[in-house]
């Protein structure tokens, strides 16, 4: 069964609100002090007692698409080098060598061992050391001693998630999450830079639609409306709908011809840091790597709609629509989210008021502070 809303659901309940002039509300208002964003200490519980205990978007499983594939990055502060072993199996390990540390990966690519490049200290795809030159200078060394570091790894409906610091029963929050990337789907682009704001202020502007109106009046809301979203909750992670206007074109339709192709746009927020974003020709992983207080580094994959049947077409829509979307919406977004940070110091707000038009927002907060609990903030 799924926690979220059907289609037909979805678009029934935009039509309402669409009749009513009204949009989802919370219950209440949230006040989040702006220390939190401010705090080193709060910063680094966030990564060790949030992002390290927790099942995390590592990437996607096509960016591990053959045996011998691998794809080394830093999450959550750690380097981290999945790969894909010859049987199939995604396995995840600390990047660093058991000889003196070095890296034994970078960036992505295949092949059948990973081979530290400072001493050629060589491992299998299993982690276990094989090869040692000059072994002999190593008496006693053990080679069964010194694989690389497991770190727990999970892939499930077309993605990887990795835990630094499992706690038990923390894999049960993947039974919450729905299948959202399929297995035809194809990935055409990948992205990574540096926004310069705290990884909150990022995630904020992406999980609620108060603001499509001013920040986006030429790009995003001639298509959209002023201040009507759904809002679901499933754990700590949710979904956000963005209505587009064409879909009152739905109300003379017959309910069971309903798509929402076209109509609108899906929001997931997977907790903590992740975003996925479903439009009609593309969805984008989007991984939001807090690298400092004021600096996150975001990684994207953005994947077609259609698939492998019509691949060629798929991919000009996906791109034609991606091209709008992340020229214009979104580096209006980003522009906002950095100005937000460069004024957190000035000592205007003692906290940040999110109104009931921000629930998720809301409910991200809910989330930090309940994994969080006991973490005192100075």
């Amino acid at each position: 069964m799924s926690l979220v809303l059907s289609d037909q659901a979805v678009i029934e309940k935009v039509l309402q609100h669409v009749a009513d002039k009204t949009t989802d509300e919370a219950e209440d208002v949230w006040r989040e002090p702006v220390a939190n964003y401010l705090s080193e200490q709060r910063f680094l519980a966030e990564r060790e007692q949030v992002m390290w205990r927790w099942p995390t978007v590592f990437c996607p499983a096509s960016a591990l698409a053959e045996p011998g594939s691998y794809l080394a990055r830093e999450a959550a502060g750690t380097p981290i080098v999945a790969v894909r072993d010859k049987a199939g199996e995604v396995r995840a390990f600390k990047n660093a060598c058991r000889h003196r540390g070095m890296q034994v990966a970078e960036g992505s690519g295949r092949g059948g061992a990973l081979v530290c490049p400072y001493h050629g200290w060589t491992y299998q795809l299993d982690g276990s050391l094989s090869h040692v030159p000059h072994e002999a200078g190593f008496p006693g060394l053990g080679k069964s001693c010194h694989g690389l570091v497991p770190v727990e790894v999970r892939e499930q409906h077309g993605l990887i998630y990795v835990v630094q610091a499992p706690t038990p029963g923390c894999w049960d929050a993947l039974d919450l999450i729905p299948q959202i990337i399929g297995d035809d789907q194809q990935v055409f682009e990948e992205t990574e830079y540096i926004v310069e704001a705290n990884w909150k202020i990022f995630t904020e502007g992406f999980i609620e639609g108060y603001h499509i109106k001013p920040t986006h009046k030429e790009t995003f809301f001639p298509y959209g409306y002023d201040n009507l979203n759904l809002v679901e909750t499933f754990g700590h992670n949710s979904r956000i709908t963005y209505p587009f206007r064409r879909i009152e074109k739905l109300a003379d339709v017959p309910p069971e011809q309903w798509k929402v192709d076209g109509k609108l746009t899906y929001v997931y927020h997977l907790f903590p840091n992740v975003l996925v974003t479903v439009l009609s020709h593309f969805t984008t992983v989007i991984i939001l790597e807090p690298v400092a207080i004021d600096k996150t580094l975001t990684r994207t994959w953005v994947f077609t709609n259609r698939g492998k049947l019509d691949s060629e077409q798929a991919i000009q829509d996906a791109k034609r629509d991606a091209e709008f979307v992340n020229n214009t919406g979104a580096k209006e977004d980003q522009a906002v989210v950095e100005a937000i940070q460069r004024s957190i110091n000035s000592g205007a707000n003692d906290h940040f008021t999110f109104g009931k038009f921000e629930k998720l927002i809301a409910h991200l907060h809910r989330g930090l502070k309940a994994q969080l609990k006991g973490v005192q903030i100075s």
